[in-house]
């Protein structure tokens, strides 16, 4: 429960946040489907109306999943939604899984997102990191600033806690969604990123899902899948049943090994090594 001076300070962001919309004109949203994408997506059509359009990638490292989410929420609010083929495993390096991947892959990513919004004669074009994303290493937002995208989520101070409250308020489903990021963001720098492992990960997170876990990443690190779920959810993975299923399940993906992470999970937890 926020108290009324907590309220207040989130509600007046939010009207930065409009007001910061409004001044642009016309915005095109690299929308993934997240939390923060979505809402962000939702205020800017509610400022902007046909000005406002989202532009998401269908590639290998974002799940069918996510993609269909995206998709049905563009649909069901009347966006215009550009989806476009995105073949990240082709950028040069990608593969090799360089400390810098994030970069290399969202810089071509966003330049292709800018070549789409210009055709369609928009303005400006934003993504959704929040002021929360600063505190982990985040090599792509390197490329966000290079190419002069817009981060309004950031620039109006709104955090991810904050944002999810105001999604409440506007009736997002995506308020209690749990925080994504790209599949390739589960593989150790230095080991080799391919289609099939980023199907392997896919499907054993996709089962995780549907056994009703909350938050969780699968880390790949060669044949081991290394679990990470809430601590306070450890019992429920570990409860016979739910064992059994993931350690058949992620054999059958193609894991020689299956380990849970005692510290559990927590954000960009590739990056402690750096």
């Amino acid at each position: 429960m926020l108290h009324f001076e907590e309220e207040q300070k989130i509600r007046r962001k939010m009207e930065d946040l409009k007001q910061l919309l409004a001044n642009l004109g016309s915005i095109a949203i690299a929308f993934s489907g997240g939390v923060d994408s979505t809402f962000l997506l939702k205020v800017a059509y509610e400022v902007l109306e046909e000005k406002a359009i989202a532009i998401t990638a269908q590639s290998s490292s974002f799940p069918r999943r996510e993609l269909e989410e995206a998709k049905t929420f563009c649909q069901k609010e009347g966006v215009s939604q550009v989806i476009f083929p995105f073949h990240e495993l082709e950028i040069e390096g990608f593969e090799q899984n360089p400390p810098n991947r994030c970069y290399l892959c969202k810089k071509t990513f966003l330049k292709k997102v800018q070549q789409i919004a210009a055709e369609k004669e928009i303005a400006y074009v934003a993504e959704g990191s929040n002021i929360d994303d600063e505190k982990d290493y985040r090599p792509g937002m390197k490329a966000v600033e290079e190419l002069g995208i817009i981060s309004p989520l950031r620039k109006v101070g709104l955090s991810k806690q904050e944002i999810r409250f105001l999604s409440r308020e506007l009736e997002l489903d995506t308020w209690e969604k749990p925080s994504f990021a790209c599949l390739s963001s589960r593989f150790p720098y230095g080991e080799s990123i391919t289609k099939e492992k980023l199907a392997r990960v896919e499907q054993a997170e996709q089962l995780l899902l549907d056994l009703g876990f909350s938050q969780f990443r699968v880390r790949i690190h060669g044949d081991m899948a290394r679990i990470e779920v809430l601590p306070e959810e450890f019992p429920k993975l570990i409860q016979e049943e739910n064992r059994q299923q993931v350690i058949e399940q992620l054999k059958a993906y193609g894991f020689a090994y299956i380990a849970m992470d005692l510290v559990g999970y927590r954000m960009g937890s590739m990056n402690e090594v750096l």
